[in-house]
C-alpha cells in the first residue's frame, strides 16, 4: 500500500491526487506508524521539549530510543576488569595433615 488520500467534498478530485507527493509516498512506505501509550506527564514534557528544540515528537522519541539501544549495547560489550590476585606467600601447613593443621591453629580442635 503506497498511501491513502482522504476525499474531501470541498476539493476537486485532481487536488486530492496532487496533495500526496512522491516524497510523501516514499516516507509512508519506509516509515512505520505505531501507537504507544505514554503517561500524560511524560507526553506533556515531550511536547514542550519538541517545541523548545523545534523538532517533532517523533524525532525526539526516535533519538531517545536510539540512544537507549546504543547505550545498552555498550554496557553489554564492556568487559569487567580482572579480579585482583594476592601473593600470600608459601602455605604454612599441609591441610591434608590433620595433626599439623591442629598445631598451626594453636592446638584448637
Amino acid at each position: 500500500m503506497i498511501g491513502f488520500v482522504p476525499i474531501v467534498k470541498d476539493r476537486a478530485p485532481a487536488e486530492d491526487q496532487e496533495s500526496l507527493t512522491y516524497s510523501h509516498m516514499t516516507y509512508m512506505v519506509f516509515h512505520m506508524k505505531t501507537t504507544l501509550n505514554i503517561d500524560d506527564t511524560v507526553m506533556n514534557r515531550l511536547r514542550r521539549e519538541a517545541a523548545r528544540q523545534g523538532r517533532t515528537m517523533s524525532e525526539l522519541v526516535e533519538a531517545a530510543l536510539r540512544l537507549l539501544f546504543h547505550t545498552s549495547r555498550e554496557i553489554k560489550k564492556k568487559k569487567l576488569p580482572p579480579l585482583p590476585t594476592f601473593n600470600g606467600g608459601k602455605e604454612l601447613v599441609d591441610i591434608a595433615d590433620r595433626e599439623a593443621l591442629y598445631n598451626a591453629m594453636g592446638g584448637r580442635r
